[in-house]
């Protein structure tokens, strides 16, 4: 059975936005990288030509890997959604207990997950904690380092 794809509004169409520029100008691209590398000679020793072809190779994947998420996802719909309780879709507010630090987090499917811009999986240990959460309660999360106890502000 494949794997579903939770997706938001906002990461369907990023993902089909991807998907349309790496058809049309990613591909016209690693042609043209191509085909500037077959002309630099003798393809057994033009480490270019090895280059455009290991690009060529993974831009093909990534449009697989997208076509085949769109083919099974699953777009989270706001009446999904509990009011007050963090669930997949929701941007948390929330204290970490030890440094007394506030942090907002939007809880994302994998597909969508970008833990440099706090979008984390719903999937992710913080996500996975977070989930089912609501004002007021403290969660705990199990991490490497030790256990990292969460304030839950606001769930927006």
């Amino acid at each position: 059975m494949a794997k579903e794809y939770v997706l938001t509004r906002e990461g369907l169409a990023k993902l089909k936005e991807e998907l349309e520029y790496k058809r049309t100008v990613g591909r016209k691209e690693a042609a043209e990288h191509l085909k500037e590398a077959r002309s630099y000679g003798d393809l057994s020793e033009n480490s270019e030509y090895d280059e455009a072809k290991d690009s060529q190779a993974k831009l093909e994947a990534r449009i697989a890997e997208i076509e085949e998420m769109l083919k099974n996802v699953k777009l989270l719909e706001d009446a999904e959604r509990t009011e007050g309780v963090v669930g997949i879709g929701s941007t948390v507010v929330c204290v970490n207990k030890a440094y007394d630090t506030e942090i907002e987090y939007n809880i994302v499917g994998s597909a969508e997950a970008d833990p440099l811009n706090n979008k984390i999986s719903d999937e992710s240990p913080i996500g996975q904690a977070l989930i089912g959460a609501k004002v007021g309660e403290t969660i705990t999360v199990t991490a490497p380092m030790g256990d990292i106890e969460f304030e839950i502000k606001e769930v927006k």
